[in-house]
């Protein structure tokens, strides 16, 4: 397990328990869920 704080460019509509994927040249390096959200 990993924590990682994240600050976004752009702001988008997301919520605690939202699943993501972080992808770089088309392949996915990470995957993870929401577990905060800090404002």
């Amino acid at each position: 397990n990993t924590e990682l704080q994240v600050e976004l460019i752009t702001p988008i509509a997301m919520e605690e328990g939202l699943r993501f994927a972080i992808r770089e040249g088309g392949r996915t390096v990470a995957s993870g869920r929401i577990t905060k959200i800090l404002e």
